[in-house]
């Protein structure tokens, strides 16, 4: 079964929100800065997305791992 489109990019964008959030928080760490943090996390925010949902259509059209679906029940 192949995905949508809009079902690739929620999953992006849920999948970098969660990211961003753990880059903010790791550049807070590092930099002990929340304005720069904040800065960093803004920025891959939108970078990885494409990235992620450019990665997403990609394997949705490669079939490695893939097995056809099988019906239960046919008449």
């Amino acid at each position: 079964m192949a995905e949508k489109h809009y079902r690739s990019l929620i999953k992006a964008t849920s999948w970098r929100m969660l990211g961003t959030f753990d880059t903010i928080l790791v550049s807070f760490v590092i930099t002990g800065k929340i304005k720069l943090a904040i800065s960093i996390g803004g920025v891959e925010l939108f970078t990885k997305i494409a990235l992620y949902y450019g990665h997403e259509r990609l394997w949705n059209k490669i079939s490695l791992g893939r097995m056809p679906e099988t019906k239960d029940y046919e008449i």
